[in-house]
């Protein structure tokens, strides 16, 4: 097993949670807490007791409290959007260039949030956390949907008595739940952005997910989800890496793997291409969970913000705020046709900002001086 893996059971914040930090130019790190959302019912009927996210703020919430951005993290994402690699943090803030002093995100103007989802496998209760029969979950743990997923969402911000949004955003897997809170609970979103997203999953995109989640269940590690208890190492790394490779290829664009790679072959013989991407999926095995990374590929796949809303045109036509739709004109994962329906269907976007870059879907983290001439123009304005 990998360190991902292994089951724990977070001790939640007891009483009020604060809705302060005391973040400082310079801090390393966030601070990771952990909030008790309780009993959470999900879509499909199954209760997760005592649930809990972690999560990790930056900055002070204003008297108004009216200066709150909540940050929603893409499939491999968590709370850690910023700050550097330490305790509890293998890897960097995932988007430490967006956030900052003098920054579109800045803590000393903005109270910023972000939590791991539920489900999730860095903190919050998921399918390796402790189940109340003293076991981990494992294959027991239910399949939340990106409904779910904010509704969980939802209750944080609940606690830190946050009654409206000033934004909220998120790339990938991060936009899907940034639609789903604009379109739920449009009095409590004042703005939406989105990047790299879809309004529903298209057969393309699920037919990429298939594979990924068929590469873990067949690793004959993987137990069927129960594997846990297993020795250490002897956990299904080789299925989730596997599956972050075929993840990693529609997260790339094929002129860019062409231009890095070609065919070039490694003096053992081994493509340049292939030890590219065995290099992610190992890194990846190292620090998620199997039984996540199934559930959330899970849940993208049954995204549809239109589902019993009447279709997708007339769920979003009930978020009416300010909404920034960027594209990144390389993505051939979340193509420009998908964010020409959230640009339609959204009344508060003015036009599709495009990002342009050879680089594909990973755009979002590659052309932060792009994105963040987009943001920083957009925010500017509420």
């Amino acid at each position: 097993m990998t360190s991902a893996q292994v089951a724990t059971k977070a001790t939640p914040t007891r009483g009020p949670i604060p809705a302060s930090g005391a973040w400082r130019p310079g801090d390393p790190v966030g601070n990771r807490r952990f909030a008790p959302i309780g009993d959470l019912r999900l879509e499909g009927g199954a209760l997760v007791p005592d649930a809990v996210l972690a999560f990790e703020t930056w900055g002070t919430l204003n008297a108004a409290r009216d200066n709150a951005v909540y940050i929603a993290h893409a499939l491999t994402g968590d709370a850690h959007a910023f700050g550097e690699a330490g305790p509890g943090h293998p890897t960097p803030g995932w988007w430490n260039p967006l956030i900052g002093p003098g920054k579109p995100l800045d803590p000393a103007r903005h109270f910023i949030v972000s939590a791991n989802v539920i489900g999730g496998c860095q903190g919050s209760t998921g399918p390796a956390s402790l189940a109340p029969d003293g076991r981990a979950w494992g294959s027991r743990f239910p399949w939340p949907s990106i409904r779910d997923l904010v509704g969980a969402e939802r209750r944080l911000t609940d606690l830190l008595g946050i009654d409206r949004w000033r934004l909220v955003l998120g790339p990938s897997m991060g936009g899907m739940r940034v639609l789903e809170w604009a379109v739920t609970n449009p009095e409590r979103v004042g703005a939406i952005a989105v990047m790299g997203t879809t309004a529903a999953s298209t057969a393309e995109q699920i037919a990429w997910g298939v594979p990924q989640v068929g590469a873990i269940e067949a690793d004959p590690k993987f137990r069927g989800g129960d594997y846990y208890e297993a020795a250490d190492g002897d956990g299904p790394e080789v299925g989730l890496g596997i599956a972050r490779q075929i993840a990693h290829i529609t997260y790339r664009s094929e002129a860019e793997l062409g231009r890095r790679f070609g065919r070039e072959v490694r003096a053992d013989g081994v493509f340049e291409v292939q030890s590219y991407l065995e290099h992610h999926g190992d890194k990846l095995a190292r620090r998620f969970d199997a039984n996540t990374y199934v559930r959330l590929v899970n849940a993208i796949n049954g995204h549809d913000v239109g589902r019993d809303r009447g279709g997708v045109r007339a769920a979003l036509a009930r978020f009416t705020g300010p909404a920034l739709v960027i594209a990144v004109d390389s993505d051939r994962l979340y193509p420009a046709s998908n964010a020409r329906v959230l640009d339609a269907g959204l009344s508060g976007s003015r036009g599709i900002r495009w990002v342009h870059s050879g680089v594909g879907h990973d755009g979002f983290l590659v052309e932060s001086e792009q994105f963040n001439a987009h943001l920083r123009e957009f925010e500017r304005g509420l």
